[in-house]
């Protein structure tokens, strides 16, 4: 079992040149595209994802953005580290990121708990350092163990989670790619049985499965309830909602967030005094930026114009 990035035969490569930056207790790997002068843009991927995954996204942006896209840790070339991956950590390493490589204020955007994190910055980090939040689909209080407002990530993509906690194990510890196909093939969660391929996709190599078991447990977000995070947000924000429903067999959700979730969320953001935008595009897949880079680069660029220089 390797768990340094760095030693882990699995990397291939891809159109912008990778770098790393040394944040202190971790090195981040990013990417970066368009010329230094034009406003500066930073994206988050989802668990399970790269900077890669922003690749095509990242043409598209680097027309009219400075873009860096980043692996966080625990996924990518960034460091592993066991027993560390909770939101806070997540979070600070972006803040760290921004005063270290981006130098200047910035607009955020994430993807799934990467969209959880652009909120994460916006109610969190440094005076000045973000301009705005896009928030991707992102599964607020989903995501959570204990919620305050509708379905828990129990109830959601947990199941699937929970697969990748027994059968790939910390740090690939286990490794059995075969079984746990097996089980996903067979569960009862239509997000488990979706997530089923003969050979390992290349997102997955590059990835710690430690995630997944801290968000199954709850420890991801054991000291950042969402209720709360959302109620300090500092800035205007952004949140696409994509594909949702409920599975009549299970009641459990399909997608990151159910209605009630986003409508609570935007709820609490504007309670914060902050301006927040709503797009629902319940006919897009999770990873809009990943599968149709066309139409979120629109509908980021047109927002972005709106936010105060």
């Amino acid at each position: 079992m390797v768990t340094d990035p760095a030693l882990r035969d699995v990397y291939v490569p891809h159109t912008y040149p990778e770098q790393q930056a040394d944040l202190g207790e971790i090195t981040m790997n990013y990417a970066e595209a368009g010329e230094p002068d034009k406003p500066a843009v930073l994206l988050i991927p989802e668990q399970t994802g790269s900077w890669w995954g922003y690749e095509e996204t990242m043409g598209l942006l680097a027309e009219e953005f400075h873009v860096y896209a980043v692996d966080l840790r625990g996924q990518g070339r960034s460091s592993w580290t066991p027993k560390r991956y909770s939101l806070d950590n997540f979070g600070n390493d972006l803040v760290r990121f921004i005063a270290l490589v981006v130098k200047r204020p910035v607009v955020v955007a994430g993807n799934s708990s990467g969209g959880v994190l652009a909120a994460w910055l916006s109610a969190y980090s440094m005076p000045g350092q973000v301009r705005g939040a896009l928030c991707e689909d992102a599964p607020f209080f989903a995501s959570e163990l204990v919620t305050t407002c509708g379905h828990s990530i129990r109830q959601g993509a947990g199941p699937l989670f929970e697969l990748f906690r027994t059968y790939l194990g910390d740090q690939w510890s286990v490794g059995d790619w075969k079984s746990y196909c097996r089980a996903a093939g067979a569960s009862s969660s239509p997000m488990a049985r979706y997530f089923v391929a003969d050979e390992i996709p290349q997102h997955m190599k590059e990835y710690d499965p430690e995630w997944a078991r801290a968000f199954w447990e709850g420890t991801v977000g054991l000291h950042c309830p969402h209720e709360r995070m959302l109620t300090h947000v500092k800035t205007p924000v952004l949140l696409t909602h994509h594909t949702r429903g409920i599975d009549p067999e299970t009641g459990n959700l399909i997608g990151a967030l159910s209605d009630e979730q986003a409508a609570r969320a935007r709820l609490l953001m504007e309670s914060a005094g902050v301006k927040v935008d709503y797009e629902s595009v319940p006919d897009a897949l999770h990873m809009m930026h990943q599968f149709d880079p066309p139409r979120y680069a629109k509908i980021f660029t047109q927002w972005a114009a709106t936010l105060a220089a």
